[in-house]
């Protein structure tokens, strides 16, 4: 199964999950566990040159033999000058362009004017299809925003039950100026802050629904517009996220009573 996709401002799809290398991922041969996500039917890989997993990436594809055109690459700016970082991302992959580069967090900008019009150079000569941010506040998109041509299309952040409350204007931002929310961090609730008051209500929910709390949590997330990057080692819990496809989605009832025992913040 595969994920389903979200429309970018630029006119290109966005697929609503992603396999993200970075986490326990980052600094490791992460070839075997690529393969097992595109396999399980992850088309959407998620790196950024800081994690050093892009050369492990660019061998699964080439070693796949699957068109270009299947596939969904994301990788990160870090710092430095944006075209040669671009160009060295390109190398260790061993792709011509990629579907979306992001400023991996706003302090690796510098001056955010010429940084970002390098991102719309980028975009301009074809090395990258799409052009977004991670990270950023609404002050950093504000500033951003003042002298853009193109507006980033992604903005990836953090996003999980415990915080939804701290970060709602910045999603109501973000959905203003069309900028595609892609969340990390979904199951915080499950892997950080076991047993705290999330974890009733988005068992009830699973219960009642079939469901695991895994994927009713990808559910409320989905339900807030968002994108998702996840990972694991494991197929099973692969295949399971990505079945939250199969999901109706949750019910206005249902995403009010996790938004409410979120607000309840972590024991």
């Amino acid at each position: 199964m595969k994920a389903g996709t979200i429309a970018l401002s630029d006119g290109h799809e966005l697929p609503t999950m992603a396999f993200g290398t970075g986490s326990t991922m980052k600094f490791t041969n992460v070839t075997e566990y690529v393969k097992q996500a595109i396999d399980c039917g992850f088309c959407h890989i998620d790196t950024a040159s800081i994690y050093q997993t892009e050369k492990y990436i660019g061998i699964v594809i080439r070693e796949s033999g699957l068109p270009r055109s299947s596939l969904y690459i994301t990788t990160k700016y870090s710092g430095g000058v944006v075209r040669e970082h671009a160009q060295e991302s390109l190398e260790q992959l061993g792709l011509s362009y990629v579907d979306l580069y992001l400023v991996h967090k706003p302090s690796t900008m510098g001056d955010f004017e010429s940084s970002w019009r390098e991102f719309e150079g980028l975009k301009k000569d074809e090395l990258v299809k799409s052009i977004g941010v991670s990270n950023f506040t609404i002050e950093d998109l504000k500033t951003l925003l003042r002298t853009a041509k193109e507006k980033p299309v992604v903005n990836q952040i953090k996003l999980h039950p415990y915080n939804y409350a701290a970060m709602q204007e910045l999603l109501s931002y973000c959905a203003q100026h069309r900028v595609v929310i892609e969340a990390y961090g979904c199951l915080t609730s499950l892997t950080k802050n076991p047993g705290g008051p999330v974890d009733a209500v988005v068992d009830a929910v699973a219960k009642r629904r079939g469901a695991t709390a895994s994927q009713i949590l990808f559910a409320w997330v989905k339900s807030k517009g968002a994108a998702i990057v996840t990972t694991s080692r494991s197929e099973e819990r692969l295949r399971e996220y990505l079945a939250t496809e199969n999901l109706l989605p949750l019910t206005p009832e249902e995403i009010v009573s996790i938004d409410e025992a979120g607000a309840k913040g972590p024991l």
